[in-house]
């Protein structure tokens, strides 16, 4: 496994989009639910990695608004897997520092759910060794046109004035204004857009795309994209000379 070494830049925040599960399975000739459970159990170990390295922020896309229009069977299966999920490693996430969150329309999410991930952040809420966020009927317009909604509400109820409405004031009504934007963001599967994942808070993200289907997505694959980070030279709107100073 390569060392914490070969990267001498390391995210504080990385944030994947876990694709790749129904192909994955489909090309063993399973079912997709299949792949889903598969690529469940990859989870801990890009967890238990992600701690690790230091890294502050990891945020994994499980469903998207966009996957309720999936077969029924197929999201109750996707609903029944996360519930699981969460009663298997919580005394894991617990016991390693990891501070569980999860973000998204939770009005959505079955009930029997939110009691699960309402338990999950509340064990976990003092933790400091990585923050796990599950973006869950999760998407990034939503979360943006949410913003919109409670500014104009304070803007109509004379708490802000229009004027006072900058990408400071937006921000700080998205989804976890109080952690650092996604410095990586990483891509399964091989397709080549963002799928309505965190819009503004990757808008100076690093992207990696990759071929591998998630339930391949191993350690040293994570380290791959990594060590591409790591080789970027982030210049936020500045010319290259500036940041090399």
């Amino acid at each position: 496994m390569p060392e914490q070494s070969d990267h001498t830049q390391i995210p504080r925040h990385v944030a994947i989009v876990m694709d790749g599960n129904g192909r994955w399975a489909r090309q063993r000739g399973r079912p997709r639910t299949y792949g889903h459970k598969v690529g469940s159990s990859k989870v801990h170990d890009i967890v238990e990695e992600s701690k690790e390295l230091g890294i502050e922020v990891l945020t994994l896309f499980a469903f998207s608004s966009e996957n309720w229009k999936r077969p029924k069977s197929e999201v109750n299966f996707l609903m029944e897997l996360m519930i699981q999920m969460l009663k298997k490693e919580i005394r894991k996430l617990e016991a390693k520092g990891v501070q569980l969150r999860f973000i998204g329309q939770r009005e959505l999410l079955p009930e029997k759910l939110l009691k699960v991930i309402a338990d999950s952040e509340a064990r976990t809420r003092n933790n400091n060794a990585l923050i796990l966020q599950i973006a869950a009927s999760y998407g990034g317009q939503w979360d943006i046109t949410r913003a919109a909604r409670v500014l104009a509400e304070k803007v109509a109820g004379g708490e802000l004035l229009p004027e006072q409405i900058d990408e400071k004031t937006f921000a700080a009504e998205l989804a976890f204004s109080d952690l650092p934007d996604a410095d990586l963001f990483i891509r399964t599967g091989g397709e080549l857009r963002i799928s309505n994942f965190l819009l503004w808070q990757a808008a100076y993200a690093e992207f990696y795309f990759t071929d591998v289907l998630w339930p391949d997505f191993s350690v040293d694959e994570y380290h791959n994209a990594l060590r591409h980070f790591s080789g970027r030279q982030r210049r936020f709107g500045q010319t290259g000379e500036q940041v090399s100073g």
